[in-house]
Protein backbone atom coordinates (compact mmCIF):
# COMPACT_ATOMS: atom_id res chain seq x y z
CA UNK A 1 0.00 0.00 0.00
CA UNK A 2 1.03 3.45 -0.78
CA UNK A 3 2.32 5.59 2.01
CA UNK A 4 3.15 2.81 4.43
CA UNK A 5 5.79 2.89 6.62
CA UNK A 6 8.05 0.64 8.24
CA UNK A 7 8.68 1.56 12.36
CA UNK A 8 10.29 -0.04 14.97
CA UNK A 9 8.14 -1.78 17.55
CA UNK A 10 9.30 1.13 20.42
CA UNK A 11 8.09 3.79 17.99
CA UNK A 12 4.58 1.95 17.04
CA UNK A 13 4.15 0.95 20.94
CA UNK A 14 4.86 4.96 21.82
CA UNK A 15 1.75 6.03 19.25
CA UNK A 16 -0.29 3.22 20.81
CA UNK A 17 0.09 4.55 23.83
CA UNK A 18 -0.53 8.28 23.27
CA UNK A 19 -3.86 7.08 21.50
CA UNK A 20 -4.83 5.16 24.44
CA UNK A 21 -4.14 8.23 27.10
CA UNK A 22 -6.01 10.47 25.02
CA UNK A 23 -9.25 7.79 25.49
CA UNK A 24 -9.77 7.18 21.98
CA UNK A 25 -8.50 3.80 21.89
CA UNK A 26 -12.11 2.13 22.41
CA UNK A 27 -10.89 -1.54 20.21
CA UNK A 28 -7.90 -3.31 18.69
CA UNK A 29 -9.70 -2.46 15.57
CA UNK A 30 -9.80 1.50 16.55
CA UNK A 31 -6.10 1.34 16.97
CA UNK A 32 -5.39 -0.75 13.89
CA UNK A 33 -7.17 1.72 12.06
CA UNK A 34 -5.52 4.39 13.98
CA UNK A 35 -2.08 3.25 12.57
CA UNK A 36 -3.15 2.94 9.39
CA UNK A 37 -4.06 6.78 9.27
CA UNK A 38 -0.45 7.39 10.22
CA UNK A 39 0.76 5.04 7.72
CA UNK A 40 1.56 2.19 9.86
CA UNK A 41 -0.20 -0.89 8.58
CA UNK A 42 -0.20 -3.37 11.35
CA UNK A 43 -2.67 -6.60 11.93
CA UNK A 44 -4.71 -6.74 15.08
CA UNK A 45 -2.34 -9.50 16.63
CA UNK A 46 0.63 -7.25 16.23
CA UNK A 47 -2.00 -4.43 18.02
CA UNK A 48 -2.40 -7.41 21.05
CA UNK A 49 0.98 -7.87 21.40
CA UNK A 50 1.57 -4.63 21.51
CA UNK A 51 -1.33 -3.84 24.25
CA UNK A 52 0.31 -6.74 25.94
CA UNK A 53 3.88 -4.86 25.91
CA UNK A 54 3.04 -1.73 26.74
CA UNK A 55 0.60 -3.11 29.50
CA UNK A 56 -2.61 -2.20 28.29
CA UNK A 57 -6.08 -3.51 29.79
CA UNK A 58 -9.57 -3.03 28.37
CA UNK A 59 -11.59 -1.29 31.14
CA UNK A 60 -14.97 -0.09 31.42
CA UNK A 61 -14.94 3.99 32.09
CA UNK A 62 -18.02 6.01 32.43
CA UNK A 63 -20.38 2.54 30.95
CA UNK A 64 -17.64 2.77 27.94
CA UNK A 65 -15.28 0.23 27.23
CA UNK A 66 -11.67 1.12 26.23
CA UNK A 67 -8.16 0.36 26.60
CA UNK A 68 -6.38 1.80 29.52
CA UNK A 69 -2.48 1.44 30.74
CA UNK A 70 -2.20 -0.02 34.15
CA UNK A 71 0.20 3.23 35.09
CA UNK A 72 -2.21 5.27 34.16
CA UNK A 73 -5.40 3.52 36.31
CA UNK A 74 -3.73 2.94 39.12
CA UNK A 75 -2.11 5.40 40.04
CA UNK A 76 1.38 6.83 41.06
CA UNK A 77 3.62 4.11 42.94
CA UNK A 78 2.74 5.40 46.55
CA UNK A 79 -0.80 4.35 46.31
CA UNK A 80 -2.43 6.37 49.36
CA UNK A 81 -5.75 4.56 50.64
CA UNK A 82 -7.91 6.99 50.07
CA UNK A 83 -6.75 5.57 46.05
CA UNK A 84 -7.03 2.15 46.94
CA UNK A 85 -10.54 2.54 48.17
CA UNK A 86 -12.01 4.19 44.79
CA UNK A 87 -10.01 1.07 42.93
CA UNK A 88 -11.62 -0.96 45.02
CA UNK A 89 -15.06 -0.03 45.24
CA UNK A 90 -15.14 0.83 41.66
CA UNK A 91 -13.65 -2.24 40.53
CA UNK A 92 -14.40 -5.37 43.23
CA UNK A 93 -17.14 -7.59 42.77
CA UNK A 94 -16.90 -10.26 45.69
CA UNK A 95 -13.70 -11.34 47.72
CA UNK A 96 -13.54 -14.54 49.69
CA UNK A 97 -10.97 -16.16 51.42
CA UNK A 98 -9.45 -19.68 50.81
CA UNK A 99 -6.82 -21.39 52.42
CA UNK A 100 -4.00 -18.82 52.76
CA UNK A 101 -5.36 -16.93 49.75
CA UNK A 102 -7.85 -13.72 49.57
CA UNK A 103 -10.11 -14.41 45.97
CA UNK A 104 -11.00 -10.75 44.38
CA UNK A 105 -13.36 -10.89 41.31
CA UNK A 106 -13.55 -8.12 39.04
CA UNK A 107 -15.17 -7.35 35.56
CA UNK A 108 -13.89 -9.17 33.03
CA UNK A 109 -10.35 -7.48 31.99
CA UNK A 110 -9.56 -5.52 35.39
CA UNK A 111 -7.90 -8.22 37.72
CA UNK A 112 -4.68 -6.71 36.45
CA UNK A 113 -5.20 -3.32 37.77
CA UNK A 114 -6.30 -3.99 40.97
CA UNK A 115 -3.24 -6.51 41.26
CA UNK A 116 -0.83 -3.89 39.96
CA UNK A 117 -2.31 -1.77 42.57
CA UNK A 118 -1.84 -4.35 45.48
CA UNK A 119 1.56 -5.15 44.72
CA UNK A 120 2.79 -1.31 44.21
CA UNK A 121 0.99 -0.34 47.68
CA UNK A 122 3.13 -2.72 49.66
CA UNK A 123 0.76 -4.00 52.49
CA UNK A 124 3.32 -6.24 54.94
CA UNK A 125 0.28 -8.82 54.89
CA UNK A 126 0.45 -9.29 51.15
CA UNK A 127 3.19 -11.95 49.77
CA UNK A 128 2.07 -11.38 46.15
CA UNK A 129 -0.86 -11.29 43.96
CA UNK A 130 -1.20 -13.39 40.75
CA UNK A 131 -4.23 -11.48 38.15
CA UNK A 132 -5.87 -13.39 35.75
CA UNK A 133 -8.66 -11.70 33.24
CA UNK A 134 -11.04 -10.99 36.06
CA UNK A 135 -9.61 -12.62 39.15
CA UNK A 136 -6.84 -12.29 41.28
CA UNK A 137 -5.38 -14.47 44.25
CA UNK A 138 -3.60 -12.88 46.75
CA UNK A 139 -1.26 -14.62 48.92
CA UNK A 140 -1.34 -13.95 52.79
CA UNK A 141 2.26 -13.96 54.30
CA UNK A 142 3.03 -16.40 57.17
CA UNK A 143 1.73 -14.50 60.79
CA UNK A 144 -0.67 -12.80 58.74
CA UNK A 145 -4.44 -14.22 59.44
CA UNK A 146 -6.29 -14.23 55.71
CA UNK A 147 -9.33 -13.04 57.54
CA UNK A 148 -7.83 -9.71 58.75
CA UNK A 149 -6.46 -9.28 55.49
CA UNK A 150 -9.89 -10.34 53.40
CA UNK A 151 -11.83 -8.30 55.99
CA UNK A 152 -9.35 -4.96 54.78
CA UNK A 153 -10.25 -5.91 51.15
CA UNK A 154 -13.57 -6.06 51.75
CA UNK A 155 -13.86 -2.62 53.66
CA UNK A 156 -11.70 -0.61 51.27
CA UNK A 157 -14.10 -2.20 48.21
CA UNK A 158 -17.16 -1.46 50.56
CA UNK A 159 -18.03 -4.85 50.35
CA UNK A 160 -19.08 -5.40 53.88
Amino acid sequence: MAGEQKIGAARRRRIVGDFIRNGDAVSQEAIVNHLADRGIAVTQATVSRDLDAIGAIKVRIGGRQGYALTEDVGGAPDLTEERLQELFSEWILAAESAGHLVVIRTPPGSAHMIGDALDRVSWDSVAGTVAGDDTIMVIARDGHPVKDLLARVKSLAALD
